[in-house]
């Protein structure tokens, strides 16, 4: 007879499918699991904490560093939740390029995920396919922040800067020769909507070619068809959000349900499962990405056509032109109160949520009238699909759990706030 022995084993936070931070208790009966019991706090670091000992304005950046892969989305959700205590309104070219950029970021969190979603099943070529396309994106974030991952590029009110109208050059060097720099730069000699445009144009290509490596390939639907299947009445219930929602045939989507930015004047669709399992997420994403490309390209079309301000002229709110400073006793004034008090906002209390690459990313802010946060709590989207772990993995093999860890496409700045 065959001895069948049950464990209890740690999987993660050492696991490299654990992402470093995530420590599950996996109870097992031989090899099927029995129950799974997510551990957090491994990198609890007080976010909500912190922002409340921070000015408004100075919280903004921490904002980056929660779901450190969809960085200017999580700004966003910030800036709406301020915005709707001060009823501040946002110029309409910001509000264009914020939905540009919300989806730029939706691409670089997408292809991040099913690079590494890829690489922690077993296929290696995958991450070096989407890592080559996020490169042209980072350099986007780069172009206008200065930073590749964490931007700050939001404001209260708008966005810091107006899109700039030369991108940065490779130079020569002894890695580097002249013909190698030139095709480099062959398409950053315009502006970063012409940068942005020739990505659009190529995407498809790429998109088609990560189709090709994935989607029929069939050691990748053995190990994603049928695993952590989600009912649609379950995953209401769960709290899912965003394409772990969709993915299990429900369509819910806040850029169509309750529009903010510019999403309302966007033409694109929303892709929407049948079965709940990990392969109907992978498609979800798939699709997702497809969609935000189409976008982005509306959006560099209406940008083109329509110069103007991209942050709100309220110098309560806003600092003044700097050249104003040296001329107007009143902007120097603005200027003094702003960075050495910060905004005032109103009493009052609010949420603002926004349609995250992840779920539904949600801030939820008290304000006692004072110049910094009296509470802050954010909904993380990723909080309740890894509460749903021991649900999706029970009965499945251990083999199973790197799966269903990779299609919940969870990051712990988030969760583990």
């Amino acid at each position: 007879m065959r001895e069948i022995r049950n464990y209890t084993i740690n999987f993660g936070p050492q696991h490299p499918a654990a992402h470093g931070v995530l420590r599950l208790i996996l109870e097992m009966d031989g090899e099927v699991i029995e129950r799974a019991d997510p551990h957090i706090g491994l990198l609890h670091r007080a976010t909500e904490k912190l922002v409340e000992t921070r000015a408004w304005a100075q919280a903004l950046p921490y904002m980056d560093r929660l779901d450190y892969v969809s960085m200017m989305c999580n700004e966003h959700a910030y800036c709406l939740a301020v915005e709707k205590l001060l009823g501040v309104e946002v110029p309409e070219r910001a509000r264009y390029i914020r939905t540009m950029f919300d989806e730029v970021t939706r691409l670089l969190n997408h292809l991040l995920w099913v690079g590494c979603h890829a690489l922690d099943v077993g296929a290696m070529t995958m991450a070096l396919y989407t890592f080559r396309e996020r490169e042209d994106l980072m350099d986007a974030y780069e172009a206008v922040s200065g930073a590749r991952m964490h931007a700050a590029y939001y404001r209260i009110g708008g966005v810091s800067r107006d899109l700039p109208e030369k991108m940065p050059q490779y130079e020569e060097s002894r890695w580097k020769n002249a013909r190698q720099v030139r095709e480099m730069n062959a398409n950053r000699q315009g502006s970063l909507l012409d940068f942005l445009e020739d990505f659009t144009e190529r995407f498809p290509k790429c998109h088609s070619e990560y189709h090709t490596l994935l989607t029929d390939n069939r050691i990748w639907k053995q190990r994603l068809v049928d695993i952590g299947v989600v009912s649609p009445e379950r995953a209401r219930q769960l709290g899912f959000t965003g394409a772990m929602l969709r993915a299990s045939g429900v369509e819910w989507d806040l850029r169509k349900k309750q529009p903010y930015a510019a999403y309302e004047r966007m033409e694109f669709d929303v892709p929407v499962g049948t079965r709940g399992d990990s392969y109907d997420r992978y498609l979800v994403r798939m699709e997702e990405m497809a969609q935000s490309n189409r976008i982005i390209r509306q959006c560099i079309d209406w940008l083109r056509a329509h110069p103007g301000a991209v942050i709100s002229d309220n110098h309560k709110i806003t600092p003044p032109p700097r050249e104003a400073i040296s001329s107007n006793m009143e902007a120097l004034i603005h200027h003094f109160k702003l960075f050495s008090e910060g905004i005032q906002v109103p009493e009052g209390e609010v949420y603002a949520a926004i349609e995250h690459p992840k779920g539904e990313m949600g801030v939820y802010a008290i304000s006692d009238g004072a110049n910094k946060p009296y509470r802050l709590k954010i909904r993380a989207p990723g909080f309740a699909h890894l509460a749903a772990m021991d649900e999706m993995a029970r009965g499945h093999m251990l083999a199973d759990v790197v799966t269903i860890i990779g299609s919940q496409d969870v990051v712990f700045g988030e969760i583990d706030r």
